[in-house]
């Protein structure tokens, strides 16, 4: 047995390709990581779904509450989910959502660091200039991570 729970309501589940879809195209999520004394803790994060490696990359300060519980504990789970949409004139949404289980892995290589930067960058800018100045000034203090998915798992849920 993986440990890793089936969803319930097997009509609901997202197929892995939309899942993925949804992981490509949000800008943010929320990262949870097993915080201080054992509590959760999740934070809003905006990340990048690497299709060479299947890897979701995240960057941040160098310390803090969360890069502390991660070096802790390298199990985290990771949450996005879409605007959702009305069906016709129904004043409900319909919303998507998927959630990835894994293990995290801090960047210690600078090339990988700078190449998964840019490629984050691209989902909120297309301003090369402000980019590269970004990672000139910003690189040098920024904290990358990679999280292994081990567990990937979608749903569609009407509001309803």
């Amino acid at each position: 047995m993986s440990g890793f729970r089936q969803l319930t309501r097997k009509k609901q589940q997202l197929e892995e390709g939309e899942c993925i879809d949804l992981l490509k195209n949000t800008k943010r999520g929320v990262l949870s990581v097993l915080g201080d004394d054992g509590y959760p803790y999740g934070s809003p994060i905006n990340h990048f779904y690497n299709e060479e490696d299947g890897k979701l990359y995240f960057h941040g300060n160098m310390s803090g509450h969360k890069v502390d519980a991660m070096k802790r504990c390298d199990k985290v789970s990771f949450c996005v989910m879409d605007e959702g949409c009305h069906n016709g004139d129904d004043w409900f949404l319909t919303i998507r959502s998927v959630i990835a289980f894994g293990r995290m892995e801090f960047i210690e290589d600078h090339d990988v660091l700078v190449d998964i930067a840019r490629k984050l960058s691209y989902k909120f800018t297309d301003d090369e200039q402000y980019i590269e100045k970004e990672i000139r000034n910003a690189g040098p203090r920024t904290l990358m991570y990679a999280m292994t998915i081990e567990n990937l798992c979608g749903k569609r849920v009407s509001e309803r």
